[in-house]
């Protein structure tokens, strides 16, 4: 299936229309400005409405002002540039096609993730590990690896959120009308066997420039309602639910590869939710005549899994029975007893649940954690599994990066080409062009942060209208909520979810101290968070009401927002605006975290706890570093020597920097601590390098251990 197409009426002698709907269908747009520009031009309004979808633009509009535009010279040429960019990009050899291909002859990669965040249009992500999937698919497409993606396609998304008037969160459940996302029906089904039953699934694809991704949905009228469930919202349910999910992405993404005739050769397991598809191919390889143990070894060789949770709760349990059921047929197949199929996926002997995650690690020879200082943790983590000490457990890291053309705003990457040369056009795992910022005019760098403040203050006063009117206040508020901030302050932005141990709330740990710093005649500071916490996560919305009291307090008020449906376009309008990122999660729980690596691409600057990736990138000049890097085991104690750390940061470092302006008005220390920033992060934290790094380390010697 295809977007909409308007009415057949339409007068289109140019081929316009048709041109459209190709752009429409290749997710390449949410990369590539030029290509969403004929779609902002057909209706602003639409633009907006439709989280900026190309395809639901085009389901949306009237005919007649689709023909006006069509017959409009202008317009035409607009089509016209974003299909010559969009051809140029296919058609142009890439890095992969240059200097590997002929090496790798046959190498292909099947990437399986439980979510993707691949634009704000189509909600099928809750968080980090969603967008990582998606800037992966991203920069594998820009890098011309031959990758496919394999996740579910989910009805409901994940959730909306709304705040009500007092602050508490409503989890509301839209269901999505694919019609009207760039979705192609490839036409195949599969029977993905779960306990006594066959759970058929449709097979969708979703084009993201050279790479498609695989959504199986089993929202089909011929499934059972438990069935029909199974692909109806993310993180949703219960374990039994979460677990058959998890059956339909591993066993039935399998089964969606053999049938699309995707032969693949390397698996690589985006977390431990798609372990169910090492066994799978067990039975696959079982049934063709190989040993259990001989086909345990080959899928081995040919896994890589990545691990993203360094909180021992995070990792998805199940009862060992209830896994038997829903796998018995390929786990028979294979050769598995109930018995020796418990002791394969336990993490301790003789006792405990199936853990996905052991599972993961007991069918891949290739395992990182997403930084150094989550690899360490992971070692620790799994050494009990391995049977040795935790330096010696086979898991390294490589460290997250972001996807570059996605994150980094327009205007900013104008800016960077037109003031110092730096081209995001030819991607490599090396190129690094950052470091041509160090010559930039400190006048026109200033400028180019005033204009981005400016736009997030503006986009921060209409969500917050936006969020009053929905809550049915009054002409006052409105007016409060219109005025709320000023684009001259010093803003700091704070966007995650809102999981217990990243601390959104910290900064309030001393509301007296907090409100001597914001409330500055002299030299103002503001603050805009942003965030969701997990449906069944009261603590987490407990910090997103906490928040919203602050930003309601008479004290406080327009100078602290909490921004309600945390997305995609929130998570850019923020890195691209803020002046400095806040980050304070509990060391050493936060795997890696990317909302770090977005805002240097603008010029912000981070302030954050030594954890995840930034102890690889803090050297001392390019950000801030709150506290010392240590683990206490006193939660409340770490809390306040944190929230110290913090404040004096702010009082003696943040705040007199922004604030101290040279004879011109311009910032010099500020700003020379800002580029600095830009020339060291972008450079290294890019998921080109990330997946440049995948393919040298993981992906080509698991296709050559497969070949052997």
């Amino acid at each position: 299936m295809s977007p909409h197409r308007p009415s057949p009426r339409i007068s289109d002698p140019f081929g316009t229309l048709e041109s459209l709907e190709t752009l429409a269908t290749d997710c390449w747009f949410s990369w590539n400005e030029i290509a969403t520009r004929p779609f902002a031009a057909i209706s602003p309004v639409l633009w907006e409405s439709t989280k900026h979808s190309p395809a639901g633009v085009l389901r949306a509009v009237d005919p007649a002002v689709l023909e006006t535009k069509i017959a409009d010279e202008r317009f035409r040429r607009l089509v016209q540039d974003a299909l010559d960019a969009r051809r140029a990009y296919h058609e142009t050899a890439s890095w992969y096609e240059e200097t590997q291909a002929a090496e790798t002859h046959g190498l292909k990669i099947a990437y399986f993730s439980s979510e993707f965040a691949i634009h704000e249009s189509m909600q099928q992500y809750a968080g980090g590990l969603g967008v990582l999937a998606g800037d992966h698919l991203k920069s594998a497409s820009d890098l011309g690896i031959p990758l496919v993606g394999i996740g579910l396609l989910y009805r409901q998304g994940y959730y909306l959120q709304e705040l009500r008037a007092d602050g508490s969160t409503a989890v509301l459940h839209p269901s999505y009308d694919f019609s009207a996302w760039p979705l192609v029906d490839t036409r195949a089904r599969v029977d993905c066997p779960i306990g006594g039953n066959i759970v058929r699934a449709k097979v969708w694809k979703l084009q993201v420039g050279r790479v498609p991704l695989y959504l199986l949905d089993s929202d089909l009228p011929e499934n059972r309602k438990k069935d029909r469930a199974l692909t109806r919202a993310l993180y949703q349910g219960d374990a039994e639910l979460r677990m058959r999910q998890q059956v339909l992405l591993g066993v039935g993404g399998v089964l969606a590869l053999t049938k699309l005739k995707e032969r693949a050769t390397v698996f690589h397991l985006n977390e431990g939710h798609a372990a169910f598809a090492g066994l799978k191919r067990l039975s696959m390889l079982v049934a063709r005549g190989m040993s259990l143990d001989a086909a345990v070894q080959h899928v081995r060789r040919t896994t890589v899994f990545t691990t993203h949770t360094p909180v021992p709760a995070g990792h998805d349990r199940y009862d060992v029975d209830m896994c038997w059921k829903a796998l018995r047929r390929p786990l028979r197949t294979a050769g598995f007893t109930h018995e020796s199929f418990a002791e394969f996926g336990r993490e301790h002997p003789g006792d405990g649940p199936i853990c996905m995650t052991v599972l993961a690690l007991r069918m891949a020879e290739r395992v990182n954690g997403v930084s150094r200082l989550h690899g360490r943790v992971s070692r620790e983590m799994w050494q009990e599994i391995f049977a040795r000490a935790a330096d010696d457990v086979p898991i390294g890291s490589i460290t997250n990066g972001v996807h570059v053309p996605t994150w980094i705003a327009p205007e900013a990457r104008a800016f960077w080409r037109r003031s110092v040369g730096i081209d995001l056009g030819r991607a490599a795992p090396d190129a690094d062009p950052w470091p041509a910022a160090k010559g930039v005019s400190h006048a026109e760098f200033w400028a180019m942060r005033k204009a981005l403040r400016h736009r997030l203050v503006e986009f921060v006063r209409a969500r917050l209208r936006r969020q009053a009117m929905a809550r049915g206040e009054g002409p006052l508020d409105l007016m409060c909520a219109g005025e709320a901030f000023r684009d001259d302050a010093l803003t700091i932005g704070f966007a995650r979810r809102f999981a217990t141990y990243k601390r959104a709330p910290l900064i309030f740990h001393d509301v007296e101290r907090v409100l001597r710093i914001l409330t500055s005649p002299e030299r103002p500071v503001q603050i805009v968070f942003a965030g969701k916490a997990h449906p069944k996560d009261m603590g987490g919305q407990e910090f997103a009401q906490m928040i919203w009291r602050f930003a309601h307090d008479a004290g406080f008020l327009g100078r602290v927002a909490l921004i309600e449906e945390y997305d995609m376009e929130v998570g850019r309008m923020l890195t691209s605006g803020a002046d400095v990122w806040l980050n304070n999660p509990l060391r050493p729980y936060e795997a890696s975290g990317t909302s770090g690596m977005k805002p240097p691409l603008h010029g912000g600057i981070n302030l954050s706890i030594l954890d995840g990736w930034w102890p690889e990138s803090y050297d001392g000049t390019n950000g801030w570093a709150i506290g010392d890097g240590s683990e206490g085991p006193d939660n409340d104690a770490q809390n306040r020597k944190d929230a110290d750390s913090l404040y004096e940061l702010l009082e003696t470092q943040v705040v007199p920097e922004f604030y101290e302006r040279g004879p011109a008005g311009l910032p010099h220390r500020w700003i020379e601590r800002a580029i600095r920033s830009v020339v060291t992060v972008p450079g290294t934290f890019n998921t080109d390098r990330m997946v440049g790094e995948y393919y040298g380390s993981a992906y080509r010697p698991a296709f050559e251990a497969g070949r052997a």
